[in-house]
C-alpha cells in the first residue's frame, strides 16, 4: 500500500512522499509517483528533447534506487521523497537496511546486476548515502532541466 503526500507549499522548496510497504509494485509506483510530481513541479510536458532526456534520466534513477532497495533491504523500500527547490531535484530512498552501498569497480558488463549505481553515478550531479533511523537513506540530486529556448522567442 502506497501513501503520496505534498508538503510545503509555493514557497522555496516543495517535498512529496510515496510510503512504500515492500517491494511488490515498488518500481513501477515510484516511477508513476515521480512523473505525478515532475508533471506538477512543470518539468512535463517538455518542450524539447535536452528535457525529455533530464526526465527520463530522473525516471531512470528513481528506478535504480528503488530497485536496489528491493533486491538489498528486508522489506524493500519504506519511502520515496521527491524535494524540487526550483533549481535542484533531490531524490531520496528510505531502508531498513543499515548497508550503505557502494558502488563496484568491476563490475562485468556481461552480466545482469551490479549496474545501477554505476547509472546513477553518470547520470546524477550527486549522490550517496547515510544513516537514518535503523536503517539508511540513498540520495542523488540533478539540477533543472535546460530552459526551452523557444519560451524566450528563439526558435
Amino acid at each position: 500500500m502506497s501513501r503520496p503526500g505534498i508538503e510545503g507549499g509555493p514557497g522555496p522548496e516543495q517535498t512529496r512522499r510515496l510510503v512504500l510497504a515492500g517491494s511488490a509494485g515498488a518500481v513501477q509506483r515510484s516511477r508513476e509517483f515521480s512523473r505525478q510530481a515532475l508533471l506538477f513541479w512543470n518539468w512535463l510536458p517538455t518542450a524539447s528533447e535536452d528535457q525529455q532526456l533530464v526526465v527520463e534520466d530522473v525516471l531512470l534513477m528513481v528506478s535504480e534506487l528503488v530497485t536496489n532497495a528491493c533486491l538489498h533491504a528486508p522489506g524493500g523500500p519504506r519511502e520515496l521523497r521527491l524535494r524540487w527547490d526550483g533549481a535542484r531535484l533531490r531524490v531520496e530512498v528510505a531502508d531498513a537496511s543499515p548497508v550503505l552501498p557502494r558502488l563496484r569497480s568491476n563490475a562485468d558488463p556481461g552480466r545482469p546486476g551490479g549496474h545501477g549505481l554505476r547509472v546513477v553515478d553518470r547520470l546524477s550531479r550527486a549522490w550517496g548515502s547515510q544513516p537514518e533511523d535503523d536503517g539508511k537513506l540513498v540520495w542523488l540530486e540533478v539540477p533543472a532541466p535546460p530552459a526551452d529556448s523557444r519560451a524566450d522567442g528563439r526558435d
